[in-house]
């Protein structure tokens, strides 16, 4: 039976076989962006690697998301590595596809890369498979990045999907009812976050839609026998402003609007106005807070002109947490790979992610991997070194595993039994549901 420290060598030395490979596969999946729910060409892609390798799985899952799974040694825990398969859509990325502006302005090219990589280094060590208890699922999940809206509705109304985030499909559809922790890496272009950083929480968010309605007529002629929907709605935006110093520092409260359809012509009074915001938080309760008091601010931006607003709340994600016995056993793998001196902590970060949601029902660790300049869903976001992004967190994640399955899989066991879940899956689709809302306010005639 092969020691740990010769188990995890001979991962690492298989990764290295494959560095240039996986880089091929980053690029492969960067040149052909899709976002969220329409990734059927990079999904087809995962398929492909996974068919290679001998790797079994089903497809089709959300849409577009992929299941494979790589049976060890022995029954124990399964172990999921998670990889996300969308885009977001950045027109000015330098490899933006041209038509639909779709571009990896956030490194996901990155994580499936990683992902598959982590794969290949266990189909290349049969050996090592055999001397692990359990299993370790690879999942390609869609949609992580909250956008369209406007079409992910369409779908939820189709009934194809409940939830507009790809992890919390999988929750739903009971993807991860067969697993019991999972882990992924992001890349980031922050300094200070060394070659691998741990993370600590991230905010959660939920997305609200808001439609104010008026009534036409004409701008030059006859404002005044108009009602102004954009008026009603830069005075919510005013309202919403004003709410701001209510926001407690610790709840790191991020409330980001952006009007979406400002009326029809500048002739005519603007009767159908339309408004997207985030209302992000550190806690549930924050964000329940703050989505309160973006209600009322939406509501007085209708009464303030008699007009009518239509409010639809949605679920996003919840705020990340990491289990810290399996962000230790991570830690000293990312020491091992990169250097104790470029391993950073984060304490929290202000953005939200689909894997907060993985994080309440099950241990879960979300780190980060240097190798990307850039703004973080800008324009000049981009990955300058691959061995950063791609095989230092890749071989980490794999030496991981070890950890997790060897000896009888006694470090999972050991991550299991100091974990209390925020929630079961039961109660997490419950409170999901109770987020969803639509209201319509009338101002008319007060």
């Amino acid at each position: 039976m092969p020691g740990r420290d010769e188990v995890k060598a001979a991962l690492r030395a298989a990764l290295e076989r494959r560095a240039d490979e996986l880089v091929r596969i980053a690029e492969h999946v960067l040149a052909n962006p899709e976002p969220g729910f329409r990734e059927v060409k990079t999904s087809r892609f995962v398929a492909e690697r996974f068919r290679e390798m001998g790797i079994p799985y089903r497809d089709g899952i959300a849409l577009t998301g992929l299941k494979g799974a790589l049976e060890c040694g022995g029954p124990g825990p399964t172990v999921a590595v998670i990889g996300e398969l969308d885009s977001l859509i950045v027109r000015g990325h330098p490899h933006a596809d041209p038509e639909t502006g779709a571009a990896h302005a956030c490194g996901h090219h990155a994580q499936l890369a990683m992902m598959l990589g982590v794969a290949m280094a266990l189909k290349d060590s049969p050996q090592v498979v055999r001397s692990m208890r359990g299993r370790v699922a690879f999942l390609a999940v869609p949609a992580e990045e909250y956008i369209e809206i406007e079409y992910r509705m369409g779908l939820r109304e189709e009934g194809k999907v409940e939830f507009l985030g790809g992890k919390p499909e999988f929750i739903r559809l009971g993807e991860f009812d067969n697993i019991d922790l999972a882990m992924m890496t992001h890349t980031t272009s922050d300094p200070h976050d060394k070659l691998l950083a741990l993370p600590g929480t991230n905010n959660g968010t939920v997305a609200k839609q808001a439609r104010f309605i008026g009534r036409g007529a004409h701008a030059g002629g006859s404002p005044h026998l108009g009602i102004n929907a954009l008026n009603a709605a830069m005075l919510a935006l005013s309202a919403i402003h004003a709410n701001r110093e209510t926001f407690q520092d610790q709840d790191t409260v991020r409330v980001h609007p952006i009007i979406t359809k400002g009326g029809e012509a500048v002739s005519a009074v603007p009767a159908d106005v339309r408004l997207e915001t985030f209302v992000r938080g550190k806690t549930i309760q924050a964000i329940q807070d703050a989505d309160r008091k973006v209600d009322r601010s939406l509501r007085a931006g209708a009464l303030a002109v008699g007009g009518r607003v239509q409010i639809t709340t949605l679920p996003g994600y919840l705020p990340l947490r990491v289990d810290r016995t399996l962000a230790a056993i991570y830690r000293a793998n990312a020491e091992a790979v990169v250097g104790q001196e470029n391993v950073a902590q984060i304490e929290h970060r202000t953005g939200s992610t689909d894997m907060g949601d993985v994080s309440h029902i099950m241990p879960a660790v979300h780190p980060y991997a240097g190798g990307a300049t850039g703004v973080g869903h800008g324009a000049d976001y981009v990955i300058k070194d691959y061995r950063a992004a791609v095989l230092n967190p890749a071989t980490a994640m794999a030496m991981t595993l070890v950890d997790l399955l060897a000896d009888g899989a006694s470090g999972a066991q050991r991550v299991l039994s100091a974990h209390k879940p925020a929630m079961t899956r039961a109660e997490y689709l419950k409170l999901m549901r109770s987020f969803a809302r639509e209201e319509e306010y009338s101002g008319e005639g007060q």
